[in-house]
């Protein structure tokens, strides 16, 4: 994947989708499944803690539901014990034990000579967490000690387990899979919240359950709570034009082929025409992990992910992350801010307005501790 690139979903095909109140889930499907790429699930247990550990200084904590192994340029049929199940939180009369720590070295992780170990959705959002945390480059008159000596940290954000999302659970346990699906799109209030694909539709069969896992952003929890029942697709054949069981069945194909041409250039259309900067993460043979953030346009649909890629380029896995609006003006500042070396007055001038209405933007957006007492 270049540095500039776009999600491209070649050789999958956007298949019937199907609602549960304010969800709508979309399969996607393979005509041709990757074969020397399989995806696994590591089930860590509920409540475990995972350490990575970045430098000799400094690890990151995190409670981790689950992880991926990725196994690339194996035999067919050579496919080793697909689940690991981590050691669980046990309590003796009400009084919790001491939490177990599973020991990582980074976040991914090499576990034999053609196996990975990854996090889903950790390596995109900590691409995202750690965007210009070192904050100012040059210590200019606008930005407080603190933030130049020690740059933005702590960076923290919110996210929801997709089991607290309303009918999530209902809609994943009754939702057909269909043959040949190695994805879904997953719709909430009919927007885009996050985007699933894995490389063979055994992988998906069993990564299904982990969406109830995944994290997705706070629009996506509202949107499922408040917004009312979406409308399925509905087909229409012209009674009068079909005189045959295979003009039904000419229509019948027709119909899916609009329903395709409609999602792909409406519904994910946000997903699949924005540019977005790619970084290399991992390197397995022919294929390539990386981790992909947008240009941050506010008002915008904006998704943070990560991908498994080919020597073409081809999208293996993907897992993506919309980010909420006060996420995305964040980032939108910040790559701001760095585009015009951090300094104030040029970065405003940049987008048309003053020095104060950008300072008042970096208050609005949590910011408020990298100004100097007096400039605030």
């Amino acid at each position: 994947m270049p540095p500039d690139m776009r999600i491209d979903l070649e050789g999958l095909v956007s298949g019937p989708s199907q609602v549960w109140g304010a969800l709508r889930l979309v399969p996607l499907l393979r005509a041709e499944p990757v074969e020397n790429l399989r995806l696994h699930s590591v089930a860590y247990g509920d409540a475990q803690r995972s350490r990575v550990q970045l430098t000799n200084t400094v690890s990151y904590y995190s409670y981790i539901p689950h992880g991926f192994v990725a196994d690339w340029n194996r035999d067919a049929g050579d496919r080793q014990e697909s689940a690991a199940y981590g050691t669980q939180v046990l309590a003796k009369d009400g009084a919790v034990q001491s939490m177990p720590v599973h020991f990582h070295r980074r976040m991914t992780q090499k576990q034999g000579k053609r196996r990975v170990r990854f996090l889903p959705l950790h390596l995109a959002l900590e691409g995202y967490l750690a965007l210009h945390f070192g904050g100012p480059t040059i210590a200019w008159r606008e930005w407080s000690d603190r933030v130049i000596r020690h740059g933005l940290s702590p960076r923290t954000e919110a996210a929801y387990r997709g089991a607290v999302v309303p009918g999530l659970q209902d809609a994943l346990r009754v939702f057909e899979i269909h043959e040949g699906q190695c994805g879904v799109l997953l719709y909430t209030g009919d927007t885009l919240a996050a985007a699933f694909v894995a490389p063979h539709p055994d992988d998906y069969r069993e990564l299904h359950p982990t969406l109830l896992l995944d994290m997705y952003g706070e629009l996506v929890y509202q949107y499922a709570l408040m917004m009312p029942a979406v409308q399925e697709f509905t087909v229409h054949l012209d009674a009068d034009r079909i005189d045959s069981l295979a003009g039904m069945r000419t229509a019948a194909a027709e119909q899916s082929r609009m329903w395709t041409r409609f999602h792909d250039t409406v519904m994910a259309n946000a997903l699949l025409e924005h540019e977005y900067t790619a970084e290399r993460a991992y390197q397995m043979g022919d294929f390539d992990l990386t981790r992909f953030r947008p240009t941050f346009k506010p008002g915008e649909e904006n998704h943070i992910g990560e991908a498994i890629t080919d020597g073409a380029g081809r999208i293996a896995y993907l897992k993506t992350f919309r980010l909420s609006e006060a996420q995305i003006r964040r980032g939108y500042l910040l790559e701001l801010l760095a585009t015009h070396d951090w300094r104030l007055a040029r970065a405003a001038a940049s987008i048309g307005a003053t020095s104060e209405d950008l300072r008042g933007r970096i208050r609005a957006a949590g910011f408020e501790m990298m100004l100097r007492e007096k400039e605030k």
